[in-house]
């Protein structure tokens, strides 16, 4: 690990002024301290957004959800809000890793993790990621890798509040010299738009509010993850589905898949699929088949492909049980 300067900010306006060439903002810090164990990120400076106050609160207004980024994961399962209006998120949250990591992990910082590759994480490994000229997953131990738009660099996008995030059309506050917001859904960014970068962020931005709009009457939303252990694992596939239904008929659907893709990935195929259709096993059974119908699995993980198509039809049933 490198030698680093370390600064407390009180503001997100003293963060960014904080910035110098090479730094790194910090928040929970829990991937970042991998980061830097592995020698992937090496910042000359750690500015701890930790210091600056009303950054950690969860709050309800006329337009939806508003979720500072340094709100815990652990806070996000057990909000009441959260969990009556935003289901799937709550789900989400209460998945992710150990206890110990959800008390310290932030939202901000799990919408910004970078990709648990194990080829990326190698330091030994010049990886197309890092600037090299092959994706050795391709060709290699490819397991746990992408499914969807993996011809170029094969990472999945590891955020498991990404999924449903996305499902239910969040939008993040970007500040830096200038604010800006943006669709989450358009602040992920494939390989083949930025192959060393999993999103749109500019280094001296800082993720400043998650909103999500308010959730209708007739919306239920439902998230189911798989990993290889029920304790702290990665996910195998994660599903959000996000249901606006009209009687026993599905209005509109939603439905995001994660650790299938480098962004989380919208199910467009299983959307127009079931828009209109009674919400029975067989008509979700058959948006899961649409879902996963234009998959290019590699090597070793074609059973994500049936394993992502019995989660896709248990996580549609499943918003019919949340009532």
């Amino acid at each position: 690990m490198n030698r680093f300067e370390w600064a407390d900010a009180t503001s997100v306006e003293q963060a960014v002024e904080l910035t110098v060439e090479g730094s790194t903002f910090k928040a929970g810090g829990v991937d970042l301290l991998d980061m830097m164990k592995e020698r992937l990120a090496q910042p000359t400076r750690l500015v701890n957004l930790k210091t600056i106050p009303g950054m950690d609160q969860i709050r309800q207004t006329d337009k939806g959800l508003s979720i500072g980024p340094l709100v815990t994961l652990a806070r996000i399962a057990a909000d009441p809000i959260v969990n009556q209006k935003y289901t799937a998120l709550a789900q989400a949250a209460g998945a992710a890793a150990t206890p110990q990591v959800r008390n310290a992990a932030t939202a901000g910082g799990n919408l910004l993790q970078r990709p648990r590759c194990w080829y990326f994480r190698d330091e030994l490994i010049h990886c197309r990621k890092k600037g090299g000229e092959k994706c050795y997953a391709q060709e290699g131990e490819n397991q746990y890798h992408a499914i969807f738009n993996n011809g170029l660099c094969a990472i999945v996008h590891p955020s498991a509040l990404a999924t449903p995030l996305v499902a239910m059309g969040a939008v993040i506050e970007l500040s830096g010299k200038q604010k800006r917001e943006i669709p989450l859904e358009e602040f992920f960014v494939l390989p083949s738009a930025d192959l060393h970068h999993e999103n749109s962020i500019k280094p001296d931005e800082v993720i400043t509010d998650i909103r999500i709009p308010a959730a209708t009457a007739n919306s239920r939303s439902a998230y189911l993850k798989q990993g290889e252990k029920d304790s702290f694992d990665w996910p195998l596939a994660d599903v959000a589905a996000v249901i606006q239904r009209d009687g026993t008929k599905c209005a509109k659907a939603s439905i995001v898949l994660g650790a299938a893709a480098p962004v989380p990935h919208r199910a467009k195929e299983a959307e127009s699929t079931l828009a209109g259709l009674e919400l029975t096993r067989e008509n979700a059974a058959a948006a899961a088949e649409a879902a996963l119908a234009s998959a290019t699995p590699l090597a070793h993980n074609a059973y994500k492909v049936s394993l992502f198509k019995t989660l896709i039809t248990r996580a549609i049933l499943a918003t019919g049980e949340n009532k």
